[in-house]
C-alpha cells in the first residue's frame, strides 16, 4: 500500500517556508507522494454545485482562501525533496491549453527526476470556465482529446496530430518527460470519470465515494477498450478504521491519501502531518499489505 498526502497547497502550506516542511518530513516518513489541487479563480457567489459536500459549497462557502498554482507550488518543492512524487489531483485540464500542459509537465519531470504524477479532471465550477472563456459543455471531449494530444507530444520524435479541439504537424516539445510519458490519473467519482480512466487512464482517482460499481465500470471499460483493467492504480482516500487498509489492497486499492487538514469524519490520528511520526507506523504496517 502506498501513502500519499492531500492536498498540500492549502491552509498553512500556501507559505513556502511551511511548503517545504511539509515535503520533507513526508519524505522522512515514508510517503510516497503528495498531491496538490486547482483553482485559478473562484468567483464570489456562483451557484455550481461542489460535488463533495452536502450544502453544494466547497471551504465552508469560503471564496476567498489562497490556492497556490499547483505546478509552481509544486516545482517550488521539487527543489527541496528528492524521493516523493508530485502529484495533481487536480488539475482542471479542459482550462488549460493543453500544448503549454504538455511543455509545463515534461519540464517539471525533467527536472524533478521522473517524479510527476499528473491528475486531471473535467471541472464543476462553470462560473471559473466563464471567467477563463473557456467552453464548459465540451469540457469532456476536450480532456479526452487533451491527454491524447499530450502523450504524442511527450512520446514522438515529431509529432503530428489532428484531432477536433487540438491540432499540430512535426511540432517538436522539448525537453520530454525522463521515461517518455507521465502518468495521468483521472479524477472524479462520477460514471463518466471511471469510463475516462477505463478507456485512457493510467490511475483512477476518486478521492471519496470510491464505490465497487465505479471501480467495476472503470475496469470493464478498459476490457472493453483492450486495456488491461488491473494495470490501472486506484487512489482514493484514507478510510475512517484503518484497520479497513487490508481489506481495500485486496479489492485493487494501491494508494491512500491523507488530508494535510483536518477533515470531517477522520480520527485525530489520521488528519495527516501534523502526526507524521505516527503515519510512520502505519506506513511500516501495511508497506505489504
Amino acid at each position: 500500500m502506498k501513502f500519499g498526502l492531500r492536498y498540500c497547497n492549502t491552509g498553512r502550506y500556501v507559505q513556502p517556508e511551511k511548503a517545504v516542511e511539509l515535503l520533507q518530513a513526508a519524505e522522512d516518513a515514508g510517503f510516497e507522494s503528495a498531491w496538490t489541487v486547482e483553482h485559478t479563480i473562484v468567483p464570489a457567489g456562483y451557484v455550481s454545485r461542489y460535488p463533495y459536500s452536502e450544502d453544494g459549497k466547497m471551504a465552508d462557502g469560503r471564496v476567498d482562501f489562497p490556492i497556490p498554482d499547483p505546478l509552481i507550488w509544486l516545482a517550488y518543492v521539487a527543489a527541496q525533496t528528492s524521493t516523493i512524487k508530485l502529484g495533481t489531483a487536480i488539475l482542471i485540464l479542459p482550462q488549460h491549453n493543453p500544448v503549454t500542459v504538455a511543455k509545463q509537465i515534461a519540464s517539471l519531470d525533467v527536472m524533478s527526476n521522473a517524479r510527476v504524477l499528473l491528475g486531471v479532471g473535467v471541472g464543476w465550477l462553470r462560473e471559473e470556465f466563464e471567467v477563463l472563456n473557456s467552453d464548459f459543455e465540451s469540457r469532456g471531449a476536450r480532456t479526452d482529446e487533451y491527454i491524447r494530444a499530450m502523450r504524442h507530444l511527450w512520446r514522438d520524435d515529431a509529432p503530428t496530430f489532428d484531432g477536433e479541439y487540438v491540432r499540430f504537424s512535426e511540432a517538436y516539445c522539448r525537453p520530454q518527460p525522463v521515461n517518455g510519458t507521465v502518468p495521468v490519473i483521472i479524477g472524479g467519482h462520477a460514471p463518466a470519470a471511471a469510463r475516462r480512466a477505463g478507456r485512457l487512464g493510467d490511475g483512477f482517482f476518486p478521492a471519496r465515494d470510491l464505490s465497487e460499481e465505479l471501480v467495476a465500470l472503470m475496469r470493464q471499460t478498459a476490457v472493453d477498450a483492450g486495456r488491461d483493467p488491473e494495470a490501472i492504480e486506484i487512489t482514493t482516500g484514507s478510510p475512517v478504521d484503518m484497520d479497513d487498509l487490508a481489506g481495500m489492497a485486496s479489492r485493487g486499492i494501491s494508494r491512500v491519501v491523507v488530508p494535510v487538514t483536518p477533515m470531517a469524519g477522520l480520527a485525530s490520528s489520521i488528519r495527516g502531518p501534523e502526526d507524521l511520526a505516527g503515519w510512520k507506523d502505519v506506513i511500516d504496517r501495511f508497506r505489504d499489505a
